[in-house]
């Protein structure tokens, strides 16, 4: 489903002047229709009371539903940007590293929609996500 042969490089040796660099949000995994990455749960993250902040998972969410975006088009004809991002936090983490799945839902042409389920170290899902992108073509 991907627009070309990506590997795990590609995707960590991105430009680090945005977001996702700054919390440390890494890339392990490409599926044949999924994508995995990992992100600390660490001061940076953290929400006054210690535990992950719910817009760090967002964060998290958003990233990696927008890489696999790119991934799917052909980017010097199109860009991927966000339309929507939901989030259901369904329990705390204090620290270690959380692991964000992303599969696609639908990929369309001009929209697309990806679930983003995110999982602590034990397993457990502490996060599901879903964000729409729409596909437009690249500004001149």
């Amino acid at each position: 489903m991907w627009f070309k042969d990506f590997t795990i490089d590609d995707l960590n040796n991105r430009p680090k002047n945005h977001l996702g660099a700054l919390l440390d949000i890494k890339f392990t995994e490409i599926g044949e229709d999924f994508i995995v990455g990992t992100m600390p749960v660490d001061e940076r993250t953290h929400q006054p009371a210690g535990i992950l902040h719910g817009g760090a998972s967002v964060v998290l969410a958003e990233t990696l539903g927008s890489i696999a975006s790119y991934m799917c088009i052909d980017p010097e004809k199109y860009v991927a940007v966000g339309l929507e991002v939901n989030a259901n936090h369904l329990r705390p983490v204090k620290s270690g590293l959380v692991k964000g799945i992303c599969k696609p839902l639908h990929v369309g042409a001009k929209t697309q929609v990806w679930e983003i389920k995110i999982y602590d170290q034990r397993g457990k899902m502490n996060c599901i996500s879903r964000l729409t992108v729409a596909i437009i073509n690249k500004p001149q």
